[in-house]
């Protein structure tokens, strides 16, 4: 059976995100991230296009290892300023019916018991169409913002998630019964208390003892996004993912990440199937090749390439400014992200990167490739891709907003939906039944989220 292609979009709220510079194009609106027309109007023609979701991305802290300083990136609006992602969801929820939202929120700073209450209004407001990309972040200027002198150890990062995540388990599954809400007018009776449980929980980092406040919303669990492959982050995707997001410039190197996490989600009992992996791949469009390849020249011009390398620095913990433009990356490890460093170094053994390669490659579109045509040599670029990586879904970014998103909805997906590669239309329901399809609202077994609902802890008792 042919795999359908599903579409994120993937944007943060700042300035060009992906792309630095680009927010000097004439016809980008980046700079206007901080007022709601611009987010309404990406919101609707995403839905025009059926895009299964936005992918919100967010950095707690500043850019700062780039010349060991914040400058570059206040410069070059490196992804500073950037402003709180969760408050444009509801505003962009009530101009769409169908798109999903998978917002980015670092677990490392936020205490589980308001951040889960948070989730469950957005899961109600949005209809359940929230998803959370779990993130605990790769900055020690965000650490040093929430008082510590530098961020946890990174695989002490994912040990503090993992206990993190059963908190808000108990909170979003095990608090509230199905029909603790009733409701009942006549009685003027809306919460029946005996169908509301306390939360206990007492772990090396984190201690509990409430109820959830909020209801039960139509998920309870938002859909589950995580965005690490280095092997611990393999390890908590494979263990608590639903969805998976991963960067790399080439099939060699997304390929095998997507290999390993679904070998070890068989490992832990999961169906491999049921985590759904998303790769960034960035699409310029033109009716004719000529047109495409203009378009990426003109963007080109307009690369930041400090601005890219102060992203690089960030996310990879090297300071580039100190790096000469024609030296060859060589890898290091340290506390900041891994999958960074890898995609440069030796994930791709057959390929070598300068400083200056780097620059130009992640000044439109981060890490990903970057594919250049008429849509009909796009969709067989994507259609290649999914074959030689088995992913099931493409994070897209964008070089200029509004126009590639735009594109994509009017040039592409007419493309791969002639080709019985894109749905025809929007499932109904919730944005878990939207990927993995009706009465699937709620997440099931195996998850580990399931054995914290009260059902199931009575009779693990008996």
């Amino acid at each position: 059976m042919t795999k359908e292609i599903r579409l994120n979009a993937f944007a943060m709220n700042c300035v060009a995100h992906q792309s630095p510079g680009l927010w000097t194009h004439p016809r980008d609106r980046t700079a206007e991230y901080n007022r709601l027309p611009y987010w309404l109007d990406l919101a609707r023609a995403l839905e025009r296009g059926r895009f299964d979701g936005l992918f919100l991305a967010d950095v707690l802290g500043v850019y700062d290892v780039y010349g060991n300083s914040p400058d570059a990136a206040l410069k070059y609006a490196t992804q500073t300023p950037a402003n709180e992602p969760l408050l444009l969801i509801s505003a962009m929820a009530a101009v769409t019916k169908h798109l999903g939202f998978g917002v980015t929120s670092n677990l490392s700073f936020e205490p589980p018991y308001t951040f889960a209450r948070r989730m469950s209004t957005l899961d109600h407001l949005t209809e359940g169409r929230i998803g959370w990309n779990v993130v605990t972040g790769y900055l020690d200027s965000a650490a040093r913002g929430a008082g510590k002198d530098k961020q946890t150890a990174h695989d002490d990062r994912y040990d503090i998630a993992d206990e993190y995540m059963e908190v808000v388990y108990k909170l979003w599954e095990g608090s509230w019964e199905d029909d603790a809400a009733i409701r009942d007018r006549a009685r003027g009776i809306f919460t029946d208390p005996s169908k509301v449980h306390r939360v206990t929980h007492e772990s090396k980092n984190y201690k509990l003892n409430a109820i959830h406040l909020a209801e039960p919303s139509p998920q309870r669990t938002p859909v589950l996004y995580q965005a690490g492959t280095s092997p611990r982050g393999r390890q908590f995707a494979a263990q608590h993912a639903e969805c998976v997001f991963m960067s790399g410039p080439s099939a060699k190197v997304i390929g095998p990440r997507v290999a390993a996490i679904r070998e070890q989600a068989a490992r832990l009992g999961r169906d491999p199937r049921e985590i759904l992996m998303f790769s960034m791949f960035t699409v310029i469009l033109g009716e004719t090749e000529a047109e495409a390849k203009a378009k990426y020249e003109d963007y080109r011009s307009h690369i930041s390439p400090e601005g890219a390398l102060t992203l690089m620095s960030g996310w990879t913990g090297v300071d580039f400014s100190r790096l000469a433009l024609d030296q060859e990356v060589r890898h290091v490890t340290n506390d900041a992200g891994r999958s960074a460093m890898d995609n440069i170094t030796r994930a791709d053994p057959d390929r070598v990167w300068t400083v200056r390669e780097v620059a130009q490659h992640v000044g439109i579109g981060g890490i990903g490739p970057v594919i250049v045509g008429t849509p009909a040599k796009v969709a067989d670029e994507i259609e290649a891709w999914f074959e030689a990586t088995d992913v099931d879904g493409l994070n897209t970014p964008f070089a200029v907003s509004p126009g590639d998103f735009e594109d994509i909805s009017e040039m592409l997906v007419p493309e791969l939906t002639r080709r019985g590669r894109y749905k025809k239309d929007y499932a109904e329901g919730t944005l878990r039944e939207k990927l993995f399809g009706a009465g699937r609202a709620r997440l099931s077994a195996p998850h580990p989220a399931v054995q914290h609902r009260p059902q199931m802890r009575a009779r693990a008792a008996e």
